[in-house]
């Protein structure tokens, strides 16, 4: 459920100034992208003194609970994902389900309200989509807060379609839902290896770092 592998010092650039022809649908990711994901250290270690464990102890702990991933492809309900915290961290009923309240509201983070704006513009000339790596219960407390359903034509949880990024099949879905080949969608991401597996599938996909400059570069691809 941390998300993981934004920016990277080798990470491919924005591209700028690439001729586009015939572009017809765009595609965000969430964590880092859509929401402003602060890091997990403060989260984490607020918990860790609370329960008074070691560093060490604390993060094989944490590792213990899912470690072939499986709640991101859907193998793992939110129900067996707080047990499996409970049981590792030691945690009473109280403590199980305040430690999930804390992690849905760092997962969800904070909304990107500039390009949130921008996306919400893109329609209906561009059809547009969300593709998030994502947990059990991440719609719904998505949607409580942000509702991104209102905000886009296709919402593609990990999860629920059992792949997550950087598997080129996710992307190949979700473009077949959209009903727009891969090279007439744009893509945008904070991973490198989602970056990277996209172009790979010929999808015009760009690496976010920040938002006016993929606001901008988003810009240059449309216009062209």
């Amino acid at each position: 459920m941390i998300r993981t592998g934004a920016s990277h010092p080798g990470a491919a650039p924005v591209c700028h100034g690439e001729h586009v022809a015939g572009i017809a649908a765009l595609v965000f990711d969430v964590g880092g992208v859509l929401e402003v994901v602060s890091d997990a250290d403060d989260l984490l270690t607020g918990w860790r003194r609370r329960l008074g464990l070691r560093a060490d102890e604390f993060t094989d702990r944490l590792a213990s609970v899912d470690p072939e991933g499986l709640i991101e492809i859907g193998g793992m309900s939110e129900a067996e994902f707080s047990r499996r915290y409970a049981e590792a961290l030691g945690l009473d009923e109280a403590q199980a389900e305040a430690f999930m309240r804390d992690m849905w509201d760092w997962y969800c983070g904070d909304l990107d309200t500039d390009l949130v704006a921008f996306v919400r513009g893109l329609r209906p000339r561009y059809r547009t989509a969300i593709l998030s790596n994502s947990a059990d219960g991440a719609r719904r407390e998505e949607e409580r807060r942000y509702q991104f359903g209102e905000l886009v034509d296709l919402l593609v949880y990990s999860h629920e379609v059992g792949l997550a990024k950087p598997d080129p099949r996710v992307f190949t879905l979700t473009c077949d839902r959209l009903g727009v080949p891969p090279d007439e969608t744009i893509f945008l991401d904070d991973s490198v290896r989602s970056v990277d597996a996209a172009r790979g599938l010929g999808m015009h996909a760009l690496l976010h770092e920040d938002t006016p400059a993929s606001i901008a570069a988003i810009t240059a691809l449309l216009d062209d």
